[in-house]
């Protein structure tokens, strides 16, 4: 175990925004060094321990240790530290390959003009450059992940080659969806997915597991454990359950070494010519505040006072209802199909946009079913045959949807430290303000209503929408690159304004949510960034 690492780049995070780049830069014959303050894992392990879950929600499959802490699902405000007026519901894990272990899978492409929302529609930003600068990158985003797709269907973001991989097919209740929109202004599209539709660079293609969160039990969805075993295998190192706590300065203005932790207490230096911060957009702002410092008052990279502002998430409407007719749910990937043509329009100049994403998972997301049903019928007093007639019954016409709203980045939403509590590491816990502005409430409120005539075109009944609003899993902000050092954190490069020799990878660098899950921009972004940082090493 080396005690004091030294490299070309050194990237702190090992999930999908810093397992690309590093395995670019380390094929480019850099030496390259991930700290991660979580540990390896074995997937046999992450099923079973999924399966021995009592409560099953997306982090239960994986270690939360104590120096390695994040938030849970059912358990919110035990690692963030919540100062309202709303609660901050998306979470993250700390393990090598990052959250990309527990991802849906959606590889969704922005389209143009969410690159221009205040340009074109009076608000919040617009991004450093447009869809084209970032076209090229998408697409090779697409083979890394290894992304299947339909190439003849327009999701409102113009293409420059192929998908790697065929399309996953529709399910019966997908075409379901399908059949019963025709003609409307609602149109149901297979949704692009990182996982292999065929036998695909040594994965095996989707069996239906349904299980894609927390965990994909073959590996055919992708995790970024694919990009970290090529940069090893160009002679990377991870350092795991090593966590950086603090960044510091040298004369120059530039990072001169990193502070870490082990998971046993001990502690130790690295240096990077480059250093590169892709530790997600909670932690991110968290290392780069508690780095504070002489040069360095505000924290690192903050001269903007942007550090941890403009929190965002894909707020979501949560809808669930019945068929008349048997639809069959709880079968195949979690979604595979949505309806993407209500994306962009006039319409963003008085509200925010969404997409509307169609669950094979029946009510499991909002009810727990199809175990709270059974629980519910068996209460009724149904036993044997009959209790059997009416679970069949039931759960074969569950459907739910969920819309996914872009919010506006607002400064009052961020991250800061909380004050008195802190973690094992010694790192002061996140603190979260948190609320909807009056654009984003607009857009709960039209998906909603999109959702009443998607299942008045269906004939469902039963038809319950979440009181809550809920996350969708989605970190978005904090670290915004613009072109302008005094409003932006990174420059398009995802450069620091204020440390040559910084970087900051992933969702924090969005200046606008967008409506798209955000993992194939991640990834495209990282892509951009490569000859950039290589630049600068040389």
């Amino acid at each position: 175990m080396a005690q004091d690492i030294s490299v070309d780049v050194l990237i702190i995070g090992s999930g999908i925004a810093g397992a690309l780049a590093g395995a670019k830069l380390a094929g480019k014959g850099l030496t390259v060094a991930f700290l991660e303050s979580g540990k390896r894992i074995e997937r046999s392990d992450a099923v079973q321990t999924f399966w021995d879950a009592a409560i099953k929600v997306p982090e239960s499959a994986y270690p939360n240790d104590p120096t390695a802490p994040h938030p849970l699902s059912h358990r919110i405000g035990d690692y963030y530290q919540q100062m309202g007026p709303e609660t901050f519901k998306s979470t993250y894990i700390k393990v090598v390959g990052g959250t990309t272990w527990h991802w849906l899978g959606t590889t969704l492409r922005n389209v143009p003009a969410d690159f221009k929302l205040k340009s074109l529609y009076g608000h919040a930003v617009d991004w450093p450059f447009d869809y084209d600068a970032l076209e090229p990158f998408y697409l090779a985003a697409e083979q890394e992940i290894g992304v299947s797709g339909d190439n003849n269907e327009d999701l409102g973001s113009p293409r420059s080659g192929d998908f790697p991989m065929p399309v996953i097919p529709m399910t019966y209740l997908d075409k379901q969806f399908a059949k019963a929109l025709e003609g409307s202004k609602y149109q149901v599209r297979s949704t692009p997915q990182g996982r292999n539709s065929v036998d695909r660079e040594d994965r095996p293609q989707c069996c239906g597991s349904g299980s894609c969160i927390p965990v994909c039990p073959v590996q055919a969805k992708y995790d970024a454990t694919v990009h970290l075993a090529q940069a090893e295998a160009a002679g990377a190192v991870i350092y795991d359950q090593t966590t950086a706590t603090r960044l510091n300065l040298g004369t120059d203005g530039q990072i001169a070494s990193v502070d870490f932790r082990r998971a046993d207490g001990s502690t130790g230096t690295a240096k990077g010519k480059v250093v590169v911060v892709a530790a997600h957009a909670i932690e991110t702002p968290r290392l780069l505040l508690n780095s504070a410092q002489e040069g360095a008052a505000n924290g690192i990279a903050n001269s903007s006072d942007q550090v941890g502002r403009n929190l965002m998430d894909h707020p979501s409407k949560l809808s669930w209802a019945e068929t008349p007719e048997p639809v069959w749910p709880y079968r195949g990937p979690l979604s595979t199909s949505g309806i993407e043509n209500v994306r962009d329009g006039d319409f963003r100049k008085e509200r925010a946009a969404f997409r509307i994403e169609i669950g094979n998972d029946g009510h499991n997301w909002p009810t727990g079913a199809p175990l709270s049903t059974a629980a519910a019928l068996a209460k009724q007093g149904l036993r044997g045959a009959e209790l059997d007639a009416a679970i069949k019954k039931a759960t074969s016409r569950h459907i739910r949807l969920a819309s996914l709203v872009e919010q506006t980045p607002e400064a009052e939403n961020r991250v800061t430290l909380d004050p008195d509590k802190r973690d094992a590491n010694g790192m002061p816990l996140p603190r979260i303000h948190y609320d909807y502005s009056d654009y984003t409430r607009a857009g709960l409120d039209a998906a909603q209503q999109a959702h009443d005539e998607v299942f008045a075109a269906l004939g469902a009944t039963n038809i319950n929408h979440a009181k809550d609003v809920n996350g969708s899993g989605h970190v978005i902000g904090t670290v915004r690159m613009g072109t302008d050092a005094a409003s932006a954190v990174v420059d398009a490069d995802l450069r620091s304004f204020n440390h040559h020799n910084l970087f900051l990878l992933g969702s924090g660098t969005f200046p606008t949510s967008a409506t798209a899950n955000p993992t194939l921009t991640i990834a495209a972004l990282s892509l951009r960034a490569v000859d950039a940082i290589a630049g600068t090493v040389k």
